[in-house]
């Protein structure tokens, strides 16, 4: 059978490529290491279409190719479907090491001026992402999504609210991070409740592994800020033990007022739709903040 033709957007251009009919071989295509997510087919609703037709060109663009599945240490196959954003970062690694970007992101170029950047892993509909930009015009933000139906929420969100600090990036954040950020360049990085695959054998697949924590310190720079929130008690109790063995990351405590915390980029976030339906059933948001720090201070 012929493989159907699809098209996927790249650069302000429209290009026709072959296109499985089955959309794990086109997940397989898209992204050749295991990820914590599945590509999910949804159709997007008229204003949606909108959005995309209208914003796209100008507020977004998707990720590079991905890297030779042979660059990185053997991994098992087979996500479950789940709604995060990036795929785990294995720490099998033997060093520390991050190979330079290979499509280096000029976010001076992509939004017109030099300003602090913020790079949000999984905004999801763009809740939060927009409304933090909004109230803070100084900073820049890319926010990394996969599932485009959130996407186009999102760019039809920016367009309205008429900000000009918000892109996204279509793809895998892991991937956004190692092939499109430049070490020490970003003042922020947002991770707003990524999947907690909370059964043990998937474990392996959470986000915030310690190479993670290792790759987003390298792309902070001194004085940069990590801001983690999940509403999943076991992968808090997790993240809480992983993040002290990254020597460039210093646990912030926040002041009861999270508007008082004098940071770099705020860590007051909005009440979304999702953790106004956690707090209902009683389940705790847990929030994690880290600066980054010079080589060889004590964290």
């Amino acid at each position: 059978m012929r493989p159907m033709l699809g098209h996927i957007r790249k650069a302000g251009t429209m290009e026709s490529v072959p296109q499985s009919q089955d959309p794990r071989a086109e997940h397989r295509r898209l992204y050749p290491r295991v990820t914590s997510f599945r590509s999910r087919r949804a159709s997007l609703t008229p204003a949606q279409q909108l959005a995309m037709d209208t914003g796209w060109d100008t507020l977004g663009r998707d990720i590079p190719p991905a890297r030779p599945v042979e660059a990185f240490p053997a991994e098992t196959p087979g996500p479950r479907p789940g709604a995060t954003v990036a795929s785990p970062v294995p720490d099998t690694q033997p060093d520390r090491t991050f190979p330079a970007p290979s499509h280096p992101l000029d976010a001076a170029a992509w939004f017109g001026r030099e300003a602090p950047l913020v790079v949000e892993i999984g905004s999801g509909t763009g809740t939060s992402t927009w409304a933090m930009a909004q109230a803070e015009p100084d900073l820049d933000v890319v926010a990394v999504e996969v599932y485009l139906p959130g996407i186009a929420q999102l760019v039809g969100a920016v367009q309205r609210a008429d900000l000009t600090n918000v892109r996204v990036v279509r793809g895998d954040g892991v991937a956004m991070l190692e092939d499109m950020v430049a070490p020490g360049s970003l003042t922020g990085v947002r991770v707003y409740f990524p999947d907690p695959w909370p059964k043990a054998r998937h474990h392996k697949r959470r986000l915030l592994s310690g190479r993670m924590f290792a790759l987003i310190a390298d792309r902070l720079r001194v004085g940069g800020i990590l801001h983690v929130a999940t509403d999943h008690a076991d992968y808090a109790e997790a993240i809480a033990e992983t993040a002290p063995s990254e020597p460039l990351l210093r646990p912030v405590a926040l002041p009861p007022r999270l508007a008082d915390a004098g940071l770099p980029i705020s860590v007051d976030r909005p009440v979304t739709k999702f953790q106004d339906k956690a707090a209902q059933v009683g389940r705790e948001i847990h929030e994690f903040v880290w600066e980054r720090v010079e080589e060889g201070e004590v964290p």
